[in-house]
Parts: structure tokens; C-alpha cells; sequence
């Protein structure tokens, strides 16, 4: 019996992560395509950075950039 409430309890957990309708909706897409929402405020400056710090580390395909350390990928 105690398992039988614990998987309901599971699945009435489960269930409220899905949804059908879109949690955004269009007019608020606007809002997020706003400079505000982004993750950088230089996005040229990141990813140069991020180039060098493949080069230097020799990590290649790490974070989407292919060749391997010498920094001519």
C-alpha cells in the first residue's frame, strides 16, 4: 500500500512539469529579446575569450570550437 501511494505521489509530482500550452507567449517574446535578458553584455569580447581559453587549454570541442590548442582553429 505504502508503494502504491509513493508512485502516485510520483506521478502527481511528474505531472505538473508538463504542459501543452507554450509558457511564454507571443507577446511576450518581445521582452526577452530585450539586450537586458542576455548572458553577456559583450557577446564579441566572450567569445574571443573563449577562443583563447581553447587555446590555452588545449580544449578542443569543449565549448564548440574545433581544433586542437595550437589556436589556429
Amino acid at each position: 500500500m505504502l508503494r502504491v501511494i509513493g508512485i502516485f505521489l510520483m506521478i502527481l509530482a511528474f505531472s505538473g512539469c508538463t504542459s501543452f500550452k507554450p509558457w511564454v507567449k507571443p507577446y511576450e517574446r518581445g521582452l526577452l529579446a530585450d539586450p537586458i535578458m542576455a548572458f553577456d553584455r559583450d557577446p564579441v569580447a566572450s567569445k574571443y575569450l573563449m577562443h583563447v581559453y581553447e587555446a590555452r587549454e588545449a580544449a578542443r570541442g569543449a565549448e564548440g570550437g574545433a581544433g586542437g590548442g595550437c589556436g589556429c582553429g
